[in-house]
């Protein structure tokens, strides 16, 4: 196969990890892998090496076709906070890996999921994060954060009593002591 990214290497059968079966580019490092090996190798009992040295990422921005198929493949985010992505082809299961990108899966502590990365649910609570970590942001420059913090512990201490319904009408009462 040839390379979907740099389109001048080859893919060769390498190992990312022991045991674990993936194709690299000869020219640019890029990785080649089919979710379906990584789940067999981690069904097998395949444990992650410890990454030697923070990976030097080669990220392609423009869309990249499958090298097997030649169809266009999707981007998906890896993390909230992140907006590193990896491509896949649902036509193949694969997943490609520009150079550097599974160093850096395992730094994020990611390369054990990475079969999840694709999925619906993943994506969802990416982005029901990046929306919390938004709000959070507006609310802290709205408040300040200390007063925030307070707002936090009190909101979390509310929520623990088991009258809470009338002690939030008690403070949003204009006046508590005059029924209004």
């Amino acid at each position: 196969m040839q390379c979907t990214a740099c389109k001048a290497g080859k893919l060769n059968p390498c190992f990312l990890e022991p045991g674990l079966r993936a194709h690299e580019c000869d020219h640019c490092g890029g990785h080649w892998l089919y979710v379906e090996d990584f789940v067999q190798w981690k069904a097998n009992g395949g444990v992650l090496g410890e990454v030697e040295h923070p990976p030097v990422i080669e990220e392609s921005a423009s869309a990249l076709t499958c090298p097997a198929t030649g169809r266009l493949m999707q981007k998906y985010r890896i993390a909230s906070g992140s907006n590193h992505k990896l491509d896949y082809s649902p036509h193949t299961g694969g997943l490609w890996l520009d150079k550097g990108e599974w160093a850096l899966l395992k730094e994020y502590g990611l390369a054990g999921s990475v079969g999840h990365i694709v999925t619906d649910a993943w994506q969802r609570k990416i982005r029901t994060d990046d929306a919390k970590a938004t709000l959070e942001a507006v609310y802290r420059r709205k408040f300040g954060d200390a007063n925030y913090e307070k707002l936090l512990a009190t909101r979390e201490w509310l929520n623990e009593q088991e009258n809470k319904a009338d002690m939030r009408a008690f403070l949003l009462a204009r006046d508590p002591f005059s029924g209004q």
